[in-house]
């Protein structure tokens, strides 16, 4: 059994910067893993998800924002979130699948369910 453990998050002012990270014990040389967002009566959606080689894919509206990294030597997935909006306000998830991403990385933001660990999720909350 796979269990992903999120920390950090919290509320900041629009403008500010936010870092949460994601602990994934996952024996695996291939990977996909990513974050994903969800506010209440939404679908969940994809922000930014990182692959094995260290292909990243951003969400349009975080690209500039926000850095997704994975610490090779510890099983750590961050996102660190900056210049923050009120529109970024919503319940982060990271979630992550053992191999490949099953699909393109271009299409990975929108397919959560090819996913199969999730986090517990971390609230984010920007005030404006």
């Amino acid at each position: 059994q796979v269990e992903l453990m999120q920390s950090g998050g919290g509320s900041v002012q629009a403008g500010g910067s936010l870092n949460i990270s994601c602990v994934i014990r996952l024996n695996s040389s291939e990977f996909c893993m990513g974050w994903f967002r969800q506010v209440p009566g939404k679908e969940r959606e994809g922000v930014a998800v990182i692959r094995s080689d260290g292909a990243t894919r951003y969400v349009e509206s975080v690209k500039g924002r926000f850095t997704i990294s994975k610490d090779k030597a510890i099983n750590n997935l961050y996102l660190q979130m900056h210049n923050l909006k009120p529109e970024d306000t919503a319940l982060y998830y990271c979630a992550a699948r053992g191999g490949r991403c099953v699909a393109h990385i271009d299409l990975v933001l929108n397919r959560p369910w090819t996913f199969d660990y999730w986090g517990q999720g971390t609230q984010i909350t920007v005030s404006s």
